[in-house]
This record gives C-alpha cells, structure tokens and sequence, in this order.
C-alpha cells in the first residue's frame, strides 16, 4: 500500500482522514490531497539542494490549484511555467516573479508582455522565432529580457512518447548542433540578454541515465557558447521530469538526481535549476469514485463508477496506471478477481483501470484512485458535459480546506450564448 494511507477498523484512511465520512459530505467524484505529503517531498528536495547555489522551481503544469501554488510559495519554491494564466495563477498565490522561469513552445506576444511587465526571472526560449518575438516584445515594453535557451540534445528519456521532450523527433527545443548558431544570434540582438542554457527530456523518468546524457551534452556545449559569444552563462535549467512510484517504479531520489547533476553541471559560478512537478504533488493526491453499477458482458466484469476518462485522462491518454483502493476493506486481495472500472464517459476508453484484481464492489462502494495530484484534475475536461470534480486538502494542521467546489450545471452553460 502507498505511503499515506492505512485502513482503520476496515475504513480507508488518508492523511489522518476517514474517506467514508469525507465522502459522506462532499460528492463524488472528488479529488484530495494531502499538504503534509507534499511538505515531506518539498522538505526532500531542499535537503538535497544548496540554497546558494540550487534553486527550486515547481513545474505548475502538474497542479495548477491556488492552494497548492500557495504551499510551494510558502516553502519559498520558485515555479516553471507555460502559460500567461500559469504566471497569473502564480503571482495570486505569492510567488514572486524573479523566481519565475516561462517555458513552452507557443508563447504569444500577449503572454511574453505580460510575463516581462511582471518581471520574471528569465524566459526558456525554444526557436529562433520565438527568440524574435521576445527581443520585440523587450523593445516595445522598453526593457532587457533575460533569457536562457532550451537545447533538445536527442536524448532518450525512456518515456511514454508522449511525454518525452528530448528527441529529434519532438517539438521541444533548439537542436544540439544549432545551439551555438541560436545563441550568437541572441547575442546580436539589442534587447534580450542571455542568462543560461537548459534541457528537458521527459517527464516520469525512473533512470538517471537519460539525464546524465543530456546533461554530459549540455555541459559540453557551454565552453563553446561562452567563448564564441563573449560571455559567461549564470543558469543551467535542469529541467525535471523525475519519475514517481505508480505500481512497481523505483524511481531514484531527488538526491541522487541532485548529486548528478552537480557532478556534471555543476561549474564554478553558475546557479542550477530544477523544476519538479508530478514529484512533488502527484502521490500526495487520490480521486475518490462512487461504483454506480456493475455488469458482465460474457466472462468480462465491469464495474462502472463516477470517475470518468474527463476527471482523470491518464489512463487512456498515456496507459497510466494507477492503483485502486476499496475505501472499505475487502479481505485478502489475493482472493479478488479482474475486473475492468469504467466511467459513465460514452468512450470505451473511458476507464481507470483494465484487467485489475478487485474486490466484490456492489453500488455505493467507494474507491480511491491513487497517484492522482499530478495531471489529474489540471487534465479534466467537461467532456460529455459533465462537471468537473471537486478539490480537497488537507492541511498541515490536519483540517479538510475545500480547494476547488464542484462544479454545477450552470458552469457548464457559463460564457455561452444562444443565437
């Protein structure tokens, strides 16, 4: 069983919390997460690093909740970055901006003015025109863009393809062998000012072996580019993409990834950067689901629950796993038998999981879906107009802070309008 929870006289708890009495007073499905877990894995992290010269920025895209920004702002994490409402959502929780790195691909002139009148930390330039935009941006707004440059060094990750970033063949990125060519051409330009040079292979990582390459290229290049260009880099942006335990993962600590990658990067008078996300929040969550009936088509059993394919895309987007608890005990697993769980989504790749061993569940038995603080609800959709979930946390103090209500049908019509 995943740390965190632990069944108490045959009901499931969660940080300290009955799922039975929750669930009792906030409709299913909900998601809910637990601040000391995230603390514990934060506190992991910072235990590694040296805070003069390692800074920590949370990958947002993971889980965007104000609540959750807060904790990380509190913890004094900087945060990563994709969008204009990313920064925004940021910003409202009480991170500052100089600790503030904007990645992705598709940055907008909308986005970077809002991102340079807030006065982030730098930008993570992936295209020569992208670069461009930015130096015009700078120049309109009457100021010098810090920027460093993402290098795609054709590294393997090992990952779902999906989300692999490192390779030739994906978007992410200026190419290894036209870095140099990118950089002096930021060196040209009047209004931008180069800080660093970064990577990102992947997400969900469970080997140190993609990130020592794609570091080792990395650290190769920067001799060149500061010699050809006249300068010295500040930042080296290690990405993140550290892998977390779904099933039967041992995925390497955030020391041990730290430790790497000072071996490697870490050169005299340059500040390294790391930008966890799913590490950080995604075993600190659960989607908890109503079972509304079961069924049998020939020998396939089905049990059909609130939690679609819209609350937690995971599993058909990616094939992710992720391990199913009976909120009432159930006696010994190994006397359960595979069943599919599915949602009400009308998709037959609407489920959660496939093929699971599980217990005997009957309508109005609950279940909680672990490994679901990261790309869950931040994934959610209102696809076949459904509503989407409700978030809960947990405090440190070990209250239940309602994150996000439930959504009501007069949301799904919100900003629409007839003819």
């Amino acid at each position: 069983m995943h740390s965190g929870l632990e069944y108490k006289e045959q009901n499931l708890h969660f940080g300290g919390q009955s799922l039975q009495q929750i669930a009792a007073l906030q409709e299913t499905p909900f998601y809910i997460y637990n601040s000391q877990s995230i603390l514990s894995n934060i506190e992991a992290w910072q235990a590694a690093s040296d805070p003069d010269r390692h800074h920590i920025c949370y990958a947002v895209k993971a889980n965007s909740n104000l609540a959750i920004l807060q904790i990380m702002a509190r913890q004094g994490l900087g945060a990563d970055i994709v969008s204009g409402g990313e920064l925004l959502r940021c910003l409202q929780a009480g991170i500052p901006a100089n600790r503030i790195v904007y990645s992705g691909v598709g940055k907008t002139a909308a986005e970077i003015a809002l991102a340079l009148e807030a006065g982030i930390l730098l930008f993570s330039v992936e295209s020569r025109q992208e670069l461009e935009q930015i130096n015009e941006c700078a120049r309109r707004a009457g100021v010098l863009a810090a920027i460093s440059m993402r290098v795609n060094p054709d590294v393997d990750a090992a990952t779902h393809p999906y989300i692999s970033t490192g390779l030739t063949e994906n978007k992410f990125g200026i190419h290894h062998d036209q870095a140099l060519a990118v950089f002096q051409m930021a060196n040209r330009l009047e209004h931008v000012r180069i800080s660093g040079i970064g990577f990102h292979i992947g997400s969900q990582l469970t080997s140190l072996d993609g990130f020592a390459a794609a570091a080792q290229k990395v650290r190769e290049l920067i001799p060149q580019i500061e010699s050809e260009c006249r300068l010295e880099l500040e930042w080296i942006d290690c990405g993140g993409g550290l892998g977390i335990q779904y099933n039967a993962e041992e995925p390497p600590a955030p020391a041990d990834y730290m430790k790497l990658m000072d071996q490697i990067l870490g050169i005299p008078g340059k500040q390294l950067a790391f930008e966890p996300g799913r590490h950080l929040v995604g075993n600190a969550g659960l989607l908890v689901s109503r079972v509304l009936y079961t069924k049998e088509n020939g020998d396939r059993r089905f049990i059909i629950c609130d939690a679609a394919m819209n609350d937690l895309i995971r599993p058909a987007l990616y094939q992710g796993y992720h391990a199913v608890y009976p909120v009432t005990e159930h006696g010994d697993p190994a006397s359960w038998n595979k069943a599919d769980l599915v949602g009400p989504v009308c998709e037959s790749g609407d489920f959660i999981a496939r093929q699971r061993p599980l217990p005997n569940l009957q309508a109005g038995d609950l279940v909680a879906i672990h490994s679901t603080g990261a790309y869950g609800f931040v994934m959610a959709s209102n696809y076949n107009s459904r509503m989407r979930a409700a978030e809960l946390l947990i405090t440190p103090e070990g209250d239940l802070h309602l994150a996000r209500r439930r959504e009501t049908y007069a949301d799904l019509i919100r900003g629409e309008q007839l003819l």
